[in-house]
């Protein structure tokens, strides 16, 4: 047995439900032979990222707070990996394609969270760039943006569970659909175009599908400590109802839901949840919204950051159209001097913008704006 064989050996208990190795196909076509799988590969290349590396300042849910306990996006990214390989191996899954999902699924997010992603959408369709989206920008970033402009060449797979990893959407059941190479690219396509199309998006494999469970779960517990560790509520107020199925610490809330989703998903070529989980998965959600991500910004600070994303955007778009404005621009001398030239060529002034923008950190967006104030 060589060492390949060897790093290939649990696929012989793995579920036949599973993704195997051999499942492995790419867009730019297969790399050069080494000892690691194809999903492994994967996860080699996305944590080698330098959008990997930017995770570390980017807002969860709450921004700009001194509290070295509160989650940034890079805790998100690993408590889903986790969470989701946990499910994995107890299903027989392919533990490295989750991972590589999981890891990646997060990329394309922009600083200030779901708030930025919201005022960069708008600027987006005012330019006629289509629809921001995170996940969509996700698969940008790791298909056409990383390693200067060539991306990373992942395996479709991989690709598709990144794009339909949304964890806006609670689900009783998660049932993988078939696809092709062109199947998938329909899909990106078709996100830039129509805002609704993501709740039509659906993984094409079973590890995808518990990636996207695996979102939702990584973040309802772990939003909640955060939001009274900062006294934004009082854990008290969680409907006992709620307590006595899920528990009120991320611990017993993460456990509850995923030994359920096991119990309920082995042997199945789909990923599920009991009734009584299911109900109450969404109605913590629900909670969620009203108790948490409702509150994590006033009305003022939403309006500053709106203000800056604007003025930003409108600043770095007249230095693009007109260089000699400030040809010392970060955007020019660093942003686009490390791209290709056929990403130069090809890609309009707004389209630069936004993905210069979407991938910075919270920090550097902010240090970006003061120098234009």
């Amino acid at each position: 047995m060589n060492i390949k064989e060897i790093m290939l050996k649990n696929e012989l208990y793995l579920s036949k439900y599973a993704t195997k190795d051999k499942d492995a196909f790419r867009i730019n076509g297969p790399l050069s032979e080494d000892i690691r799988p194809n999903f492994f590969r994967d996860i080699d290349r996305i944590i080698y990222s330098l959008s990997y590396t930017r995770y570390i300042d980017k807002t969860q849910v709450f921004s700009n707070k001194q509290n070295d306990h509160i989650s940034k996006r890079i805790i998100h990214v690993q408590l889903v990996s986790k969470i989701a390989r946990t499910i994995g191996r107890a299903l027989g899954l392919n533990e490295d394609l989750i991972e590589a999902i999981a890891l990646g699924h997060d990329i394309g997010h922009v600083p200030f969270g779901h708030v930025g992603e919201r005022f960069l959408d708008k600027i987006s369709m005012r330019y006629n760039e289509g629809h921001f989206m995170h996940n969509v920008q996700s698969v940008r970033e790791l298909m056409y943006l990383e390693d200067n402009g060539q991306g990373k060449n992942l395996c479709v797979q991989t690709l598709d569970g990144i794009l339909c990893h949304n964890g806006e959407f609670v689900q009783k059941e998660y049932r993988p659909r078939i696809k092709t190479q062109e199947d998938f690219l329909t899909d990106y396509k078709n996100c830039y175009e129509d805002l609704s199309y993501i709740k039509k998006l659906v993984p094409m494999t079973l590890e995808g599908c518990v990636v996207r469970i695996s979102d939702i779960i990584g973040y309802l517990g772990r939003d909640i400590e955060d939001a009274v560790r900062l006294g934004v509520f009082n854990i008290e107020e969680i409907p006992q109802s709620l307590k006595e199925i899920l528990g009120d610490s991320n611990r017993d809330i993460v456990s509850s839901i995923t030994q359920d989703i096991i119990e309920n998903s082995i042997g199945k070529d789909y990923i599920s949840m009991s009734p009584n989980i299911y109900n109450a998965v969404k109605d913590l959600k629900s909670f969620n919204q009203k108790h948490i991500y409702d509150k994590a910004n006033s009305d003022k600070d939403l309006l500053k950051i709106e203000e800056m994303f604007n003025k930003l955007f409108d600043y770095l778009y007249k230095v693009l159209e007109d260089q000699n404005i400030d040809s010392d621009n970060n955007i020019l001398k660093v942003y686009l001097n490390n791209m290709n030239d056929d990403y130069k060529k090809n890609t309009s002034n707004a389209r630069i913008v936004i993905d210069y923008i979407s991938g910075m950190t919270d920090e550097y967006f902010i240090s970006e704006f003061s120098k234009i104030k």
